[in-house]
């Protein structure tokens, strides 16, 4: 069996202040070549698990090992965040340079890359998600479908070894939605997508795993398929 990309092992979640853990004793497993869904009720902590993963938020008990590695510390999560995208619910937590050019090279450039190589990179991954003559447009000025785009873009030209989306599809059109399905689709990395839209996730995902928000252990489910 392939070692997971993401192993959380009898981990315990609780924000200041709760009355009750968002997880307790929590184990979860992501495989190489997988394409995840993530469901469940608003609360359930889909968002605060991809944050555990990315050391965004740090757990009071349990283990996370990700890409073979166990991560505890704020430097551990270093060479992690260089191999793993996470895709934001909202755009605009992920995009704050003036123009979409500067925003996506911004990472290939955080990796080493010398700028016309993070340029090069930064037009070819814009080029693969239909953004051609974006590169000197205004951030801010773009539409909130064009924004998620942009920060998919972002995320991308990072060339990441797995993907974390977080409600992808808040505040899409029906056009633009179609257009993330195909993109994701044609993907070759694996990817973990949280998601209140089952439909989404039945083009998407190959399975689901539901966060019951009570015991907050992952139940397998079949999304279907369209």
């Amino acid at each position: 069996m392939s070692e997971p990309l993401i192993e959380l092992r009898h981990l315990t979640f609780a924000y200041p202040g709760s009355p009750q853990p968002v997880f307790q004793g929590f184990d979860f497993q992501l495989l190489p070549g997988q394409r995840l869904g993530l469901v469940g009720p608003n609360g359930c902590g889909k968002t605060t698990l991809l944050h555990l993963i990315m050391g965004l938020l740090k757990p009071q008990a349990g283990r996370i090992l990700v890409l073979g590695q166990e991560v505890k510390k704020e430097k551990d999560f270093v060479p992690v965040r260089q191999k793993v995208g996470l895709l934001f619910q909202n755009a605009d937590d992920q995009l704050f340079c003036p123009t979409v050019l500067e925003d996506v090279a911004f990472g290939p450039l955080n990796q080493g890359k010398p700028p016309g190589e993070a340029i090069r990179i930064a037009r070819e991954t814009m080029a693969s998600l239909g953004l051609e003559g974006f590169a000197e447009r205004v951030t801010y000025k773009l539409s909130g479908g064009e924004k998620k785009l942009v920060a998919l873009a972002t995320v991308l030209a990072m060339q990441p070894q797995l993907l974390l989306l977080d409600e992808p599809t808040t505040g899409l059109d029906e056009r633009t939605r179609h257009r993330l399905i195909h993109i994701l689709q044609d993907l070759d990395i694996a990817y973990l997508i949280a998601s209140h839209e089952r439909d989404f996730l039945a083009h998407t995902a190959a399975e689901c795993c539901h966060v019951h928000p009570t015991c907050c252990q992952p139940i397998r489910i079949n999304p279907g398929k369209k």
